[in-house]
């Protein structure tokens, strides 16, 4: 009866939030339904049992949540998304539109990017190429979501997504575990992916099929809808509607500055995890002070959280000219982390302030310092 209360409530949850249920309500109702095919005690696994683990999860992953969303966002502002897919659109054409998008989505993601940062920057270049070339508009999504939402998040070595990072401290493995089968089902996704949209295109032009005709919206203007909001914020650490917070640089960001924070994170990551973190000395984790664990435990999420820190430090060294007005958009994206979490705002405001007024004074502008708010947290 147990396994058949998980097969259910999973079912149910599933179900639910596809048909757009707030997955913060359906996910304590899911576990009480379980409990209660189980025949045991509904209150105590509630209060025990699922809270108790949710804010463990929340505590052990919450760093990967913070630097995630703060690192997408400076990536945005700072134009390194959009340089990364106008490069890959010069060099594969319109002629390789859906291969153009599904690798630029692939490549930013693997760095660290918000899949959700990169569904906003891929969706017009995705509409140029498709148009250009031609091919239905209804395979969009399907290319944005292969590069950014398949491979790239679950399979391949070494991402710093949040799906490769939960179970490292369960198996007390790093972020570059089994790369001989991550290879292999991360070729197996990509290849039959590409297969399936080339399938689908092909039958389009025989069908005589086009882009189409009508007006495209814009994807940052549905970033405020509702749904959408609800579903991004609840399934990953990035709210859509602060994607329209804040300004882009106004000079372009040369391919090689761009990518170079991608690069960071993953030579970081796999610094943590191989060299530095082996060789030293973390037997007093064992104490209880520091909750009774083990190096193997925490390893996997100080490499990627090490590793984002890092490439933000170096996003924002690199970028400093075009990011001295842009840092206005980072507290967004980070207090929508804490779920509006005052206190965490306001010290981001701070963190804001002085970050202002350093660059103003390194270009000997103190004296014009003004400080214009964009976002006022409720």
């Amino acid at each position: 009866m147990g396994l058949l209360g998980i097969l259910l409530a999973l079912g149910l949850l599933v179900w639910l939030a596809y048909r757009g249920w707030s997955v913060l309500l359906l996910a304590p109702a899911a576990a009480l339904i379980a409990a209660a095919v189980s025949r045991e005690p509904l209150l105590a696994h509630w209060t025990q049992t699922f809270m108790g683990s949710a804010a463990q999860f929340l505590a052990q992953f919450f760093p990967l949540f913070l630097l995630g969303a703060l690192f997408g966002k400076l990536m945005d502002d700072s134009g390194s998304v959009e340089a990364i897919a106008r490069f890959m659109t010069e060099r594969l054409g319109a002629r390789r539109a859906t291969l153009s998008v599904v690798l630029a989505g692939a490549f930013v993601t693997y760095g660290g990017v918000s899949l959700f940062v990169a569904f906003f920057v891929l969706a017009p270049m995705a509409q140029a190429l498709f148009q250009a070339a031609d091919i239905p508009r209804r395979l969009m999504p399907a290319a944005i979501a292969l590069g950014t939402s398949t491979f790239t998040m679950t399979a391949f070595p070494g991402t710093p997504a949040i799906q490769n990072a939960i179970p490292m401290p369960f198996f007390g493995t790093t972020p570059f575990a089994a790369p001989g089968l991550g290879i292999i089902a991360s070729a197996i996704m990509l290849g039959f992916g590409l297969w399936w949209l080339a399938r689908c295109e092909a039958a389009a032009r025989r069908a005589g099929k086009g882009y189409g005709i009508g007006t495209d919206i814009a994807p940052r203007l549905t970033a405020d809808d509702q749904i959408i909001r609800e579903r991004a914020t609840t399934a990953r650490e990035f709210d859509p509607a602060e994607i329209g917070h804040g300004r882009h640089g106004e000079t372009a960001v040369p391919i090689g500055i761009a990518v170079l924070p991608l690069i960071v994170v993953v030579s970081v990551n796999l610094l943590m995890s191989f060299i530095i973190l082996p060789r030293l000395d973390f037997s007093f984790l064992a104490e209880a002070r520091w909750g009774a664990t083990s190096l193997s435990a925490v390893a996997g999420v100080w490499s990627v959280a090490v590793a984002l820190a890092t490439a933000i430090l170096t996003l924002i060294l690199v970028n400093r000219r075009r990011l001295t007005t842009t840092l206005l958009s980072c507290p967004p994206s980070v207090s929508q982390v804490s779920w509006a979490s005052v206190p965490l705002s306001r010290c981001c405001q701070r963190l804001r302030w002085c970050a202002i007024g350093y660059f103003q004074l390194k270009a000997g502008r103190w004296s014009r310092l003004r400080w214009q708010p964009t976002y006022s947290p409720r």
